[in-house]
């Protein structure tokens, strides 16, 4: 499972994994919402739509800005478009326990960010990337007692 934010770059990446591994792309739910809120207009209106997105409906959301055109609404169809196989039915996934945020992703990587420029350390170049894998590798229990 592949979770991130609408940006062109994370898909990026994503899709230079190895093309034999399956993988679901999942917007991020947060992400998605933010974009919602930047059509405004009826407060009504965009909890239905919230709550059409936040079952998987994407053809429902859409139908509800049938009578509302609009530049702004123009730009969020377009957006749910692009990201169209990566909107899940969020609430099955947190549901599950699984997340459909990408908050906590990017928070650690705000704080691997942090600690390798520690003030006062040196890195040697070619040392970054193993210090990285060591650190998953932490962090995902993958080392061996």
């Amino acid at each position: 499972m592949c979770l991130g934010d609408g940006h062109d770059g994370i898909w990026n990446l994503f899709a230079q994994l190895d093309p034999q591994i399956q993988r679901l792309e999942i917007l991020d739910w947060y992400h998605l919402i933010e974009n919602l809120g930047k059509v405004g207009g009826s407060q009504r209106r965009l909890d239905a739509v919230e709550a059409c997105l936040w079952q998987g409906d994407l053809e429902g959301a859409v139908k509800l800005f049938d009578d509302w055109p609009h530049e702004r609404v123009d730009r969020f169809i377009a957006y749910l478009t692009k990201h169209r196989h990566r909107i899940v039915n969020y609430s099955y996934y947190q549901a599950e326990g699984i997340s459909i945020g990408s908050g906590e992703i990017e928070s650690t990587v705000k704080q691997i960010g942090r600690r390798v420029k520690i003030s006062g350390a040196q890195w040697h170049e070619d040392n970054v990337q193993q210090v990285l894998k060591h650190r998953c590798a932490y962090l995902n229990h993958q080392f061996s007692d």
